[in-house]
C-alpha cells in the first residue's frame, strides 16, 4: 500500500515556490541551479527532488500558482457586482495590491514563461489570456464604443503595460505605495480612453 503525503508536504512545496521565484528572478530561470534552489530552501538537494523533479516543473508551478491568484482576485470582483466604473477601479486596485507582495512571482512571469516547453507554456498563457479578457469587459462596460471598434483587448493591454513593470520603479519604502497609485492609473486610464473614444466620435463617417 502506497505511503500518503505527509501533512507538510504542501507547505513545504509552497516555500520552495516562494523561495524558486525570488531566486529566478534575481538571477534568472537558467542561471539558478537546483544545488542553488535547494540552498535559499534550507533543505538538501536529494529533498527538493522529493517534492520536485526538475526546474521546468518548479518554473510552471511558480507562474501557475500566480496567475491563478490574478483569476481568484478576478472572480472576488466580479461577484461584488460593482457598477461599471468601481468594477474596473477594484480591479486595477486589488492587482496593484497583488504586484506589491508579488512582484518576484511577476518577473518570472514575464521574462521566464518562455522557458516552458510549449505545453505548460499555453496553460499559463491561456490563463492570462483570461485575465486579460476580464479586464476587456471591464473596460467595454464603461466604453462600448471600444467594442464597436473592436478595441477592447488591445487597449486592456495597454492597460497592463502601464501597471505590469510598476515593480521597475516603484520603491517599496517609498513614499507612496502600489495602493496609492492605484486611483491614479485609474483616472489617467479612463480619461484617455474616453478622451480617445470622443475624438474618434467626432471624425466624419
Amino acid at each position: 500500500m502506497a505511503r500518503g503525503k505527509a501533512a507538510t508536504f504542501e507547505t513545504q512545496r509552497a516555500a520552495i515556490l516562494e523561495a524558486a521565484a525570488v531566486l529566478f528572478a534575481r538571477k534568472g530561470f537558467h542561471h539558478a541551479s537546483m544545488a542553488a534552489l535547494a540552498e535559499a530552501c534550507g533543505i538538501s538537494k536529494p529533498l527538493l527532488y522529493h517534492y520536485y523533479r526538475d526546474k521546468d516543473r518548479i518554473l510552471f508551478d511558480v507562474a501557475d500558482s500566480y496567475i491563478d491568484r490574478l483569476l481568484v482576485i478576478v472572480g472576488e470582483v466580479e461577484d461584488r457586482k460593482l457598477d461599471d466604473e468601481e468594477h474596473f477601479s477594484a480591479l486595477v486596485t486589488r492587482f496593484m495590491e497583488e504586484y506589491e507582495h508579488a512582484q518576484a512571482q511577476h518577473i518570472v512571469l514575464v521574462q521566464d514563461v518562455k522557458f516552458l516547453q510549449r505545453e505548460l507554456a499555453e496553460q499559463v498563457a491561456g490563463k492570462q489570456r483570461a485575465v486579460v479578457a476580464a479586464f476587456a469587459r471591464a473596460i467595454a462596460r464603461i466604453e462600448p464604443g471600444l467594442t464597436r471598434r473592436k478595441l477592447e483587448r488591445p487597449v486592456a493591454m495597454i492597460l497592463f503595460g502601464m501597471i505590469n513593470w510598476t515593480f521597475t520603479w516603484m520603491r517599496t519604502d517609498g513614499r507612496l505605495t502600489f495602493r496609492d497609485m492605484a486611483p491614479v492609473i485609474t483616472g489617467i486610464f479612463l480619461n484617455g480612453v474616453r478622451g480617445y473614444v470622443e475624438q474618434e466620435n467626432r471624425l466624419p463617417a
